[in-house]
């Protein structure tokens, strides 16, 4: 079966009443709920830095074993984001936004139960596996389901939950490190994490599939009792009929490859956008039980508080970049933010020496630049690629981030260790290469896309980028 090359008139009028609808309830429901689970991908991943000092006692680990732990995480996301961005293209948004849930739900409750370290590992390698597969389902349906014009804001406050995520992670690690002996503790938290994760799970199946992949999938009577429902208000709609997975996986062969001949520039930009940030972001996580907590000879329950300040900068970042990118646009936002992340990371340096108190504080500043740099990437790369290769291109884009993230532990240990501010300068020469990457898009014609609709955006020549 071969894809169509252009949608009828009344797939045509279906697509453009779901891209012109008024918000309504349906619209808060999904965002409250694909946020929900964003969060809990954030709980995750902010979970093993506040812990590590403890897994660190624990186990008797050195900063290299320390490193190996993130770097089982960050594989696991490149795995999820790629293996299941294309999976999601061809099996449907809905059948991997709860499939991942679930995964990583598991692995996080039996991460509380593992007994040794070899097991800790290929848990965190499991549930890195279900987060990055979150990131490309995610992010495809929440562009999808949205009004053009509330599009960028829209994906940009369900990232916002982030911070959130963070936060609870920081807080509970901090009341549960201190109030129970260390051995204990960081079990009880991947516990209450994992149970969390299922119980998201379940709320989570009422979200609909996209109309704009079931229309591209030929199934246009779904899409179209979808689409009533959705400008209707429904927030309960029934789940579309299945499709075989073998006709499917069939039907979809070759999509990474048409996405390389058709869109370069896109798919370039945004694996440069997420190695960018995924480098400099988890880099800057990692400093601090690498590189900081032996340095100042901290205990390991005060490790938290360093990232409770981070998600109170990360969460007015965030925020500030939901609010910029459908005012002053994509390219400006990004940018804007990339650069001011980069010279915030080479001012920080500056301050490494005054002690706990300036890190904290010029941790929770850098954090709060780097999660809008981040906030307003995520949007503005995903929005780029066709619904037929939408949740794929994101998966390419974040398994190369993740190939930075991975690569980000290791080289900040190895750079920390000698030099505490030139570790910080590396990671703002990651973000620079971000800013550089949104600008060179820019100059060699890339589109804007604030207010299109996402057929406009597929439709519109990529003239070489």
């Amino acid at each position: 079966m071969t894809r169509r090359p252009s949608a009828p008139p009344s797939d045509s009028h279906l697509l453009h009443t779901l891209s012109e609808l008024s918000w309504n309830r349906f619209h808060t429901t999904a965002v409250l709920l694909f946020g929900l689970g964003w969060a809990l991908d954030a709980f995750e991943v902010t979970l093993i830095g506040n812990v590590l000092g403890a897994l660190r006692q624990h186990f008797g680990l050195g900063s290299n074993a320390m490193s190996v732990i993130l770097a089982a995480w960050f594989v696991g996301l490149m795995i999820g984001a790629a293996g299941f961005g294309a999976l999601s293209d061809r099996l449907g948004r809905r059948r991997v936004f709860l499939a991942s849930l679930v995964l990583y739900g598991v692995a996080t409750l039996a991460t509380a139960f593992a007994p040794n370290l070899a097991a800790l590992l290929v848990l965190r390698l499991l549930g890195g596996i279900g987060v990055g597969a979150e990131y490309s389902a995610i992010n495809a349906a929440i562009a999808e389901l949205v009004p053009s014009r509330s599009r960028g804001r829209a994906a940009a406050i369900v990232l916002n939950f982030w911070p959130l995520g963070s936060f609870i992670a920081a807080l509970l690690a901090w009341l549960v490190l201190s109030s129970l002996p260390p051995d204990l503790g960081w079990r009880v938290v991947f516990g209450l994490g994992g149970v969390v994760a299922l119980s998201a799970a379940w709320f989570r199946r009422h979200l609909p599939e996209s109309p704009r992949w079931l229309i591209d999938a030929d199934r246009a009577e779904d899409a179209r009792a979808i689409v009533a429902g959705i400008e209707a208000g429904l927030t309960t709609l029934p789940p579309a009929s299945a499709v075989p997975v073998v006709h499917r996986i069939r039907r979809e062969a070759g999509q990474f490859g048409r996405l390389v001949r058709q869109y370069p520039g896109r798919l370039l930009l945004g694996a440069a956008l997420d190695f960018a940030e995924a480098a400099g972001y988890y880099g800057l996580f990692a400093f601090l039980p690498i590189v900081v907590l032996p340095v100042l000879h901290l205990p390991a329950d005060r490790l938290p508080l360093f990232y409770l300040a981070g998600s109170v900068g990360a969460a007015v970042g965030g925020l500030a970049a939901a609010s910029l990118l459908d005012r002053i646009g994509r390219s400006w936002t990004v940018g804007g933010f990339y650069l001011a992340t980069a010279l915030g990371l080479v001012l920080f340096a500056l301050v490494t020496g005054l002690g706990a108190g300036p890190i904290m504080l010029g941790f929770a500043l850098v954090n709060l630049l780097a999660t809008g740099s981040w906030i307003a990437a995520y949007p503005t790369f995903s929005e780029l690629f066709p619904t037929a290769l939408r949740a794929t291109g994101i998966g390419a884009s974040v398994a190369v981030g993740r190939v930075g993230a991975a690569l980000s532990p290791f080289l900040v240990g190895y750079v920390g260790a000698r030099s505490m501010p030139a570790a910080l300068v590396m990671l703002a020469g990651f973000w620079a290469l971000g800013a550089v990457a949104i600008l060179i898009w820019r100059l060699r014609g890339g589109i804007e896309a604030r207010g299109l609709a996402l057929e406009q955006l597929s439709a519109a020549s990529a003239r070489g980028v």
